[in-house]
């Protein structure tokens, strides 16, 4: 049986994992716009590929705190959707709404771990909390940014 620290590091490593998820989601969908016609949404991602790499930087020492190692890894999940979004793009076209759709999913995706996470999280420090609500919710306000964006494509 788990003890409070070490599901608690496994929970926070769940957050790098998807993260790290979006930071390479963000990386595809960058490949996959036109530069010259997208260059307005290519900034926008390489802004919420930062944001992940900053959420990390926020949560590893969180999970070296607990006496564990911060995982390096992605989701099997994640590698899937971003193979699902290589096929659907390659069949759909490389159109702007399209990639937005498939980053708006990926955002849904994330924001259900960052609940899933605060749901089952035991016995937290104050500080651990309020970095995890605090990255939730601007992560709330980037799905929102997508989901407005596709909305106008």
């Amino acid at each position: 049986m788990e003890n409070t620290a070490e599901k608690n590091a496994t929970l926070l490593n769940d957050l790098i994992e998807i993260n790290n998820d979006r930071i390479e989601g963000y990386t595809k969908a960058i490949e996959l716009v036109d530069a010259t016609s997208d260059a307005d949404i290519i900034a926008l991602f390489e802004r919420f590929r930062q944001q992940s790499q900053q959420f990390k930087n926020e949560l590893t020492p969180l999970v070296i705190k607990e006496g564990e190692e911060p995982t390096e890894s992605t989701r099997l999940t994640g590698k899937l959707y971003r193979l699902w979004m290589d096929v659907k793009i390659n069949i759909q076209g490389h159109d702007r709404k399209s990639i937005l759709a498939s980053c708006e999913k990926g955002e849904d995706v994330f924001k259900k771990v960052y609940q899933d996470v605060l749901e089952d999280i035991d016995e937290i420090d104050e500080r651990i909390l309020a970095v995890i609500e605090s990255q939730a919710e601007v992560q709330l306000l980037a799905h929102n940014e997508v989901k407005a964006l596709r909305d106008k494509a």
